[in-house]
């Protein structure tokens, strides 16, 4: 007789995978701690914090799929000679989105059986299935699905369809403002090219991704584009008075991305958690019950559990400094199955948010 794994299986909406390998050569084969002593006595910590990704804690975790991102920082927001995943132009962005495809299409290919590019509804239920029915101790393949973080790297609207061919499913139109709308910290609504890209979006399938997009881009994009809409890593703003920054959700923007069945991913980083929390402060200023207060902020606002899910942003700047006490690795995203329980979700629920929820977009957005 099988004995399959009863944890619930997780999805992580929001990884920066190929930037962590390109930028600081990390390699997520290896377990958390390797890399961790690999890195002990370089600056990469004093960077991007101690990881918190490998290959053991997506396994311990049941991280089955991640949405793993194309991403580069506009250079007016550079950190240092370190920071080298940057971009000055369109075109430069342009190549830097498409040196991170081609990694992930190498470590797909030179790596089976530790990561998988997943494009289609047959791809997802083949590997939600694997990973169903594996055993304790039973390692599967981590899937990817990819998404854009920014869209500068499309050089013109219909350049969009072009990134569907090559496999991109998600596409964030913002991360800093863009010249398609408003983003973090540089606020603005869509403009006219905006409003090309997501009719090219909407004809070729793409899933979007809201996060980073300030307020009145967002509220014109609920109403205007008719696809698919998510937001992969962003926190609602009510639980953090006080802290002035467009790069959360008003109880406004979450009632709107409700009403169009969009998923919202919490990201368990102690800046999106604790308002007085500052790079360097204790990780106790936070805890796992913060991320659950989270989770069911936007829950009530719901009135269901099928809107919310978790996007770590793991290694997206931040490492094991700046996350919650208790959570070590992203195999820990599996305590808050039994938070979740003891908040007085039913199993079910809990299973949606760790993973369901977003299993379900894919399984209605992604193409045959």
């Amino acid at each position: 007789m099988t004995v399959t794994n009863t944890k619930p299986l997780v999805i992580d909406a929001h990884q920066d995978i190929a930037w962590n390998m390109i930028a600081f050569e990390r390699d997520y084969t290896r377990s958390f701690a390797e890399t961790r002593e690999i890195e002990k006595n370089s600056q990469v910590p004093q960077w991007n914090g101690d990881t918190l990704i490998g290959w053991d804690a997506y396994q311990e975790g049941r991280v089955a799929v991640v949405f793993s991102t194309l991403f580069s920082c506009p250079l007016r927001y550079k950190e240092g000679l370190w920071d080298i995943v940057c971009y000055g132009d369109n075109e430069q962005a342009h190549q830097q989105y498409r040196r991170q495809l081609e990694l992930y299409q190498r470590l797909a290919g030179d790596k089976p059986d530790h990561f998988r590019l997943l494009f289609s509804k047959d791809d997802l239920k083949d590997h939600l299935s694997k990973w169903g029915q594996a055993g304790p101790g039973e390692q599967q393949p981590v899937g990817l699905v990819i998404l854009m973080e920014g869209a500068d790297g499309v050089r013109a609207p219909q350049e969009a369809a072009q990134w569907w061919e090559w496999g991109v499913r998600i596409l964030g139109p913002a991360w800093a403002g863009t010249r398609y709308c408003g983003g973090t910290k540089e606020p603005g609504p869509l403009t006219k090219d905006g409003f090309a890209l997501l009719d090219v979006m909407a004809d070729t399938g793409m899933i979007l991704d809201i996060s980073h997009m300030d307020e009145p881009a967002v509220l014109q994009t609920l109403d205007y584009y008719p696809g698919r809409i998510i937001a992969t890593h962003a926190n609602p703003q009510a639980l953090l008075k006080g802290k002035d920054s467009n790069r959360f959700l008003s109880d406004r923007v979450i009632q709107g991305l409700v009403e169009r069945e969009a998923v919202i991913g919490v990201v368990p980083y102690n800046s999106f958690l604790n308002p007085e929390w500052v790079k360097g402060a204790g990780r106790e200023m936070a805890s796992l019950d913060n991320v659950v207060a989270h989770i069911d902020h936007i829950c009530q606002i719901a009135g269901s559990a099928k809107y919310t899910g978790i996007g770590t942003d793991a290694d997206g700047g931040f490492g094991l400094q700046s996350v919650p006490v208790g959570y070590d690795s992203i195999a820990d995203l599996q305590k808050l199955g039994s938070l979740l329980i003891e908040k007085g979700y039913s199993e079910e629920d809990m299973a949606s948010i760790l993973g369901g929820n977003w299993a379900q977009v894919l399984e209605e957005a992604l193409p045959e």
